[in-house]
């Protein structure tokens, strides 16, 4: 397989295309939504519009203040997932991803904003998640 380019996703309507779509994967912190663009059909090719490049995997977090309270602990997260994305063996595949944040991480677990057992936990999470076959449900 042939490495492709990684983008990061940057306006509100692409982050919009990729929640109107089904998760493909969860753990218990996070959920994955992906479109390929090859399988959209007719209603989401207007969606598939917004990411111009074809051989370009697309790469978005979500960290919502809901589930991390703290800027520092939103800004890590958010690094880790662009970091692990990055690093992926075998690379993301030209899709449009997007990982989201659906609950917290303990706080009596991780007394700090952001720890190395922290960023260590959330990085082992998201491997797990990118390691999940796709689901289609």
């Amino acid at each position: 397989m042939r490495a492709v380019a990684l983008r990061h996703l940057r306006t509100r309507d692409q982050f919009q295309a990729l929640l109107s779509e089904r998760p493909v994967a969860r753990t218990a912190h996070f959920v994955l939504h992906r479109l390929r663009p090859e399988l959209a059909d007719a209603g989401a090719a207007a969606r598939t519009r917004l990411f111009c490049a074809a051989e370009v995997a697309w790469i978005g977090a979500m960290v919502p203040k809901r589930w991390a309270r703290r800027a520092v602990t939103r800004n890590a997260i958010r690094r880790q997932i662009y970091a692990v994305t990055g690093s992926l063996q075998p690379p993301l595949p030209a899709a449009v991803h997007l990982v989201r944040l659906r609950a917290a991480f303990a706080p009596a677990q991780f007394p700090s904003a952001s720890s190395a057992a922290l960023k260590q936990a959330v990085r082992a999470e998201l491997l797990d998640l990118f390691a999940q076959p796709e689901r289609r449900a």
